[in-house]
């Protein structure tokens, strides 16, 4: 009698000491000290009885009590779990799906940070003494890897999530307009300016003057661009108001990072594009500073990271859209050229021609190292045909003549052209993106290049082929603004999520494999559990 009135004894505390430990509990004894609300709410909620097969989702055993803490296996930005890949993980209550303050200026709140709050410090500290490989660093940092991008995103824009990569943000919730806004939208206004200085050329030029095209094309032209200019920079610097985060993100991405030079290169193309009935006779040389001055402080910290090495270097992050940090030196050499500033020109066209010849070059031969180079065309080799043109048509506004380097350059990007042309047909099945913009002002540019060369030597083949590409660049412009418009008001798809910059900075599953071993880990650990519960049913 004594022994049967004893043995239930232990299975009585195994089974507090079961409690004891479980999180869910300690956080909401802790939530009871914040206030009514919270205790009504809690009080509301059913108690689990279930809370050793909570634990078990894991894979991991919670029968110690100095272990309380070392069981936690969430990622707490993305939802999703390590050990365990049902919903009960995933709304565990570490896993704090849509929170999207973790890109928001750190300045605003105490929460608007990268940083962990305690509650995540304590799990990255029991997940460092536990030996986890988790994302204990993943709050910490204030960059990302350029090898990370590639190795975690694909696509010429590097803008599309892999299969087996996780992200700090819930893919199926729509974020905030903000965080979908990318720096790519100020590729519109590149294009749209750059068809103001062609329509510009074609009013103005030797070459087209038998075609009588009025110069209010170039006004609408130019009016509507700098509208479009204002609401995006108004927009964009509401982002780096509230999510600079985000725009750090951006910033160290290996393809949009080319994308902040476009800004500038947008003013400096309305100063030489802007309509006669509206321009001064010459510009005043405040406007190349203001312009040039950004561009260029961007320039040096750029070019710096290529020419010094480490994890940026070119052969690393090098990529068709890395023209753009290469075009604006020949955009700024015209422009000093049109305030006066002639030596200031010749020594930016000196800078771009050198970083064009490197950028090129490592293009063209497909470094090893290099991964951003897909094999399948896409609008963004467009950008091949840009700096050769642009630096044709400075050379002429420096020096005044056509002359033979002037020809050159225009040849190559003449012969670029013509090679993308002749396989259109690889340039279909990709997904619409508002950086497409920017790939429309190199055809721009070598239509512009064009009508130079017709002044030069005017023939009937020098001018049709002026008029060719005009007729080109400003039907592909006028296609890209209805499509873009389609996109933003009637199927609303302009801005999806940009999961682009919600990436982690390692990855958190390196293959199958962990997987499996995961799933082993909780399949035996349930089969115990099992057992021991038949066992205790038969003693009792």
């Amino acid at each position: 009698m004594d022994a049967r009135s004893m043995s239930p004894k232990p299975v009585e505390t195994h089974f507090v000491d079961i409690h004891e430990v479980l999180p869910e509990e300690e956080e909401e004894e802790a939530i009871t000290k914040i206030g009514n609300r919270v205790r009504d709410r809690d009080a509301k909620r059913p108690y689990k009885s279930f809370g050793r097969q909570v634990s078990l989702e894991t894979g991991f055993s919670v029968l110690n009590r100095e272990s309380k803490k070392k069981d936690e296996r969430t990622v707490l930005r993305s939802g999703r779990s390590f050990g365990g890949f049902d919903k009960t993980n995933r709304n565990s209550g570490e896993a704090r799906k849509g929170d999207f303050s973790i890109f928001r200026t750190k300045s605003l709140s105490k929460q608007n940070s990268l940083l962990p709050t305690k509650r995540e410090k304590e799990i990255m500290d029991s997940q460092r003494t536990d030996g986890s490989k988790g994302i204990d660093n993943e709050f910490v940092n204030k960059s990302v890897p350029a090898g990370r991008y590639f190795d975690a995103l694909r696509g010429p824009e590097l803008d599309q999530v892999k299969e087996y990569e996780d992200i700090l943000l819930p893919k199926d919730e729509k974020w905030p307009f903000l965080l979908r806004f990318p720096i790519g939208c100020f590729g519109i206004c590149l294009g749209l300016s750059s068809q103001a200085i062609l329509w510009l050329t074609l009013a103005t030029s030797p070459a087209t003057k038998s075609l009588h095209i009025t110069p209010f094309i170039n006004l609408s032209l130019w009016l509507l661009d700098l509208a479009v200019l204002i609401s995006v920079s108004f927009t964009y610097i509401l982002k780096c108001i509230f999510y600079f985060e985000a725009i750090k993100r951006e910033y160290f991405h290996p393809v949009r990072v080319n994308f902040f030079f476009a800004p500038w290169v947008v003013c400096m193309f309305l100063a030489i594009g802007v309509p006669p009935i509206l321009a001064p006779k010459t510009l005043h040389p405040a406007i190349w500073c203001t312009f040039m001055a950004p561009y260029v402080f961007l320039e040096v910290k750029i070019y710096g990271q290529w020419l010094s090495g480490g994890k940026r270097r070119l052969c690393k992050v090098a990529n068709p859209s890395s023209h753009l940090s290469v075009v604006g030196n020949f955009i700024g050499a015209i422009l000093a050229s049109k305030v006066g500033w002639q030596e200031a020109a010749k020594f930016l066209w000196a800078v771009g021609f050198a970083h064009y010849l490197v950028v090129f070059v490592t293009l063209y031969q497909r470094l090893p190292t290099s991964e951003a180079l897909p094999k399948e065309l896409h609008p963004v080799y467009s950008m091949f045909i840009a700096a050769p043109s642009a630096a044709s048509i400075a050379w002429k506004t420096i020096y005044g003549e056509f002359d033979a380097l002037s020809r050159t350059l225009y040849f190559i990007a003449l012969f670029l052209y013509a090679s993308l042309v002749v396989r259109i047909n690889f340039f279909t099945g990709f997904r619409f993106s508002v950086a497409w913009w920017s790939y429309t002002f190199p055809m721009t540019t070598v239509s512009v290049a064009a009508i130079k060369y017709a002044e030069q030597e005017p023939s009937v083949m020098s001018k049709g082929l002026a008029l060719t590409l005009s007729f080109m660049s400003s039907t592909m412009v006028f296609v890209l603004f209805v499509y873009t418009l389609f996109h933003a008001f009637v199927w609303r798809t302009l801005f999806p999520n940009d999961l682009a910059i919600a990436i982690t900075k390692r990855r958190l599953v390196k293959d199958r494999a962990s997987f499996k071993k995961a799933c082993d880990i909780r399949h035996r650990t349930e089969q115990a559990s099992s057992k021991h519960i038949s066992v205790n049913k038969d003693f009792d």
